[in-house]
């Protein structure tokens, strides 16, 4: 892999770090909207916008609605928006398939923290790239994930792979990570790494650490496969475009 330089580490509490990068042409691509579009591309790593305690119940909600269900491989999903669970080695509908029994497994208590803390996430990265947060939309799939060393049994379960955001998804333009556990404590291996051409850039996952970036090929990523422990994390993507926007989730 090269050189590898370690963005942010475990260790650090980081008030706020921000590189920016020069755009891609990606979003020449796609309807650019004023005042939205990235003009300014980069990346960035924040400990302080969600706390550890904030982290740590968000965690429970994703642990709660993946114990219904659950990858045969190593990689599982859970989207709150359109009811997604890995089953196996298929996705059913949570809502559908479980009905009103949602109720006995989250709380109006959940719903409501995943949306200030969805909120949160949008205002710091309007503020870092100098856009209005009102001209962002949140964008699907956005999603819980559980990494652990299974065998992937599936392509879904193949997460290591490296890619962009806005090729795999058009919408994207901003995408976030909220970590809900702490590397090298919870799980090995599993870091967030940033394909540089002179060098890879790694992330340390630690719980309430929020890592968020223009979703072009400026960004080119990957998660390295994890070792042991589980890992996990919640995606949050924001599109410009108003017809890719999603709500947030709600209870029943």
């Amino acid at each position: 892999d090269g050189v590898t330089e370690v963005l942010a580490h475990r260790s650090d509490s980081l008030r706020d770090k921000f590189i920016e990068i020069p755009c891609s042409e990606d979003y020449d691509r796609h309807k650019r909207f004023e005042g939205c579009t990235p003009r300014k591309c980069g990346r960035g790593v924040t400990d302080a916008v969600i706390t550890r305690e904030e982290a740590e119940r968000i965690r429970r909600i994703a642990e709660r609605g993946l114990s219904l269900g659950g990858s045969d491989g190593g990689a599982s999903i859970l989207d709150l928006h359109s009811g997604a669970l890995s089953l196996g080695k298929h996705f059913v509908n949570l809502y559908r398939y479980f009905g009103d029994k949602i109720q006995d497994i989250f709380t109006e208590e959940d719903f409501a923290l995943y949306r200030d803390v969805r909120q949160r996430i949008q205002h710091r990265i309007a503020h870092v790239f100098g856009i209005s947060s009102s001209a962002m939309y949140l964008t699907k799939p956005t999603f819980f994930s559980r990494m652990n060393s299974t065998g992937a049994k599936t392509t879904h379960d193949e997460y290591w792979h490296p890619h962009v955001d806005k090729m795999t998804y058009g919408s994207f333009d901003y995408t976030s990570l909220l970590y809900l556990s702490d590397y090298s404590e919870d799980f090995g291996g599993g870091r967030f790494v940033f394909m540089d051409a002179d060098s890879n850039k790694t992330v340390e996952p630690r719980a309430g650490r929020v890592s968020f970036f223009t979703s072009g090929s400026e960004n080119l990523h990957r998660v390295e496969k994890v070792q042991w422990g589980t890992r996990f994390a919640i995606t949050i993507s924001f599109t410009c475009d108003p017809e890719h926007s999603i709500g947030d989730p709600v209870l029943g």
